[in-house]
């Protein structure tokens, strides 16, 4: 491997954690818990999920709805012509959010699929101290800001404890072998990102499950696509997650994670409140046609976003499968834009096994021991960082930006005002958002591989670990017409729903100014981006030079 590769100080494996312990397990883990830990309470965003593989089979009855349509109307569903505009006409329910969370396993679970088409159904697994609960599902969007609409709701179900997990002596992944407690059918659900909500009877406790209901087709429409692998790889359910057990060292993490449990972060809900749902909801109020799906999906799928206008990773998208890689480039290729909306994207190189309750429910990542897992000795790519050894595939070469380091609080500073995204922002050159560059940045590197022309937007510097550097966000276009457009930030999407002036310390003290800009950004490139291969009406102007001082 070419040594650059291995180049860029906080960039490389080991600052994520790979020999300086805390780094990578304690440390990256309380940087999301501090983040994902407000949001539901704070009421921000709303919760998709998902979860992949056929359903396993199981004692539980079909669970029978209260309320299919708790409006009255008929529904927005199909695979097909789903109206985004229709469906988030129709009255919103505002009280989705946990407000009795109750004790640490009052009530708990997860779906056996990561995403289902309209009409199928899923097995949920339940665990609970209270002898009944109900399940009530939220498809979460927009809604006039109410953030979701209540579209089914079970009867009283019969409850349980479960079985406790058990720990894989090899891998330390953390499984269950629950019982499935309901069969849900989702006739009439309409696609789109969901929170189930299980309520235990008598207030005893609350938490989510998420579940995609993922669109067939993407031709002509902007796709969603949950990030299910980096959620599964950050839960420590059970004590292990894919950076540490429970001593908090790295050389005790998992290294395979299943979705065979509970999400332990927000509630259940896992990281999509604060880095998806505030995306979702604004795209969702711009009316654009939007398909579903999950990071699982696409890797599976190989044909299931050809014809999409563009594809959004949304705020932490870190764990891809080369599946998912190839999907992503052979769409790009073709005309289909991407926009990725974090910071930390495509860099870990995931493999996905099957579990007891279907297929891609389990997730493979050894990082620096790569050459212990047994899928590598079998010939499968090594589940290393992709920029490293072996078969190193650094992400820049998708990405147009490369990830730079951990971690950073910095002003944003905007360096090319004029360009078509900050149109209608106010924004002049040199104007700063403070905090608005966290928790983990991106930059242009030409030591990478690098697209041309690529812009870059705002410079903004930074010091990580007594580093100087910069975070860049950047828009590179191709032959194909496709434009790519990366924030370079990770606290992108969190700063979509930021208020006031930042003082109370919510949303890591982002401002309404932060608030602002990345919101009409984020308008104007939606709208662009939803209209077709963007680099035909908006090419890219190389400035790489004048920004670095070299090619």
């Amino acid at each position: 491997m070419d040594q650059k590769y291995m180049a860029g100080g906080a960039a490389d494996g080991e600052n994520k954690g790979e020999g300086k312990g805390a780094g990578d397990g304690a440390g990256r883990r309380r940087f999301l818990a501090i983040a994902t830990g407000a949001a539901t309470a704070a009421g921000l965003g709303a919760v998709g999920g998902c979860a992949d593989g056929d359903g396993g089979s199981g004692p539980g009855a079909g669970a029978k709805s209260e309320s299919a349509a708790p409006d009255g109307k008929p529904p927005a569903g199909g695979t097909h012509g789903f109206d985004v505009k229709a469906e988030n006409a129709r009255p919103g329910h505002a009280d989705w959010t946990v407000t009795k969370a109750g004790p640490a396993r009052a009530i708990e679970g997860f779906a056996d699929k990561v995403s289902v088409l309209p009409g199928e159904s899923f097995g949920l697994h339940v665990s609970t101290t209270a002898p009944r609960f109900t399940v009530s599902a939220y498809r979460m969007g927009w809604y006039g800001g109410a953030r979701a609409r209540l579209v089914w709701r079970s009867e009283a179900l019969p409850g349980a404890r479960q079985p406790e997990h058990t720990v894989d002596a090899g891998t330390r992944m953390v499984r269950t072998r629950w019982t499935r407690s309901a069969t849900v059918e989702t006739k009439d659900w309409p696609q789109g990102c969901y929170l189930l909500r299980l309520d235990a009877q008598g207030g005893e406790g609350q938490r989510f499950v998420p579940l995609t209901v993922r669109s067939a087709g993407t031709a002509g429409r902007t796709v969603v696509v949950n990030a299910v692998a980096t959620w599964q790889a950050y839960n420590r359910w059970g004590g292990y997650g894919s950076y540490d057990g429970p001593s908090g060292g790295f050389a005790s993490r998992s290294l395979a994670v299943s979705f065979d449990r509970p999400y332990e972060y927000d509630d259940g809900a896992g990281l999509f409140l604060v880095y998806e749902a505030p995306l979702i909801a604004l795209a969702e109020r711009l009316g654009i046609p939007l398909a579903y799906t999950t990071t699982t999906d696409v890797a599976r799928e190989k044909r299931l976003l050809e014809g999409a206008a563009a594809v959004l990773s949304l705020g932490h998208d870190e764990y891809w499968s080369p599946e998912q890689r190839e999907r992503f480039t052979a769409a790009r290729d073709a005309g289909t834009n991407i926009a990725v909306l974090g910071a930390n994207c495509c860099y870990r190189r995931i493999r996905l096994e099957a579990s007891d309750l279907g297929p891609d429910r389990t997730l493979v990542c050894y990082k620096s021991s790569y050459e212990q897992d047994p899928g590598f000795k079998r010939g499968h790519p090594a589940t290393v960082d992709f920029r490293s050894a072996p078969g190193a595939d650094p992400e820049s070469s998708l990405l147009g930006v490369i990830y730079d380091g951990y971690p950073v609080d910095a002003p944003y500073v905007v360096t090319n005002p004029g360009h078509w995204l900050f149109e209608g922002t106010g924004a002049t050159a040199g104007d700063r958002f403070e905090h608005l560059v966290g928790v983990e940045y991106d930059k242009v590197n030409t030591g990478f591989p690098t697209p041309r022309p690529i812009e870059i937007l705002a410079h903004s510097p930074v010091v990580c670990e007594g580093r100087p550097s910069h975070q860049d966000t950047a828009y590179y276009t191709v032959p194909s017409g496709a434009g790519v457009f990366a924030t370079g930030t990770m606290r992108w999407v969190e700063a979509l729903d930021a208020t006031g002036d930042g003082r109370s310390g919510r949303n890591h003290g982002l401002d309404a100014r932060s608030g602002a800009l990345t919101t009409r950004v984020t308008e104007n490139l939606l709208r662009v981006f939803a209209a077709g291969p963007a680099g035909r009406t908006h090419p890219a102007q190389d400035n790489v030079k004048a920004v670095y001082g070299s090619s």
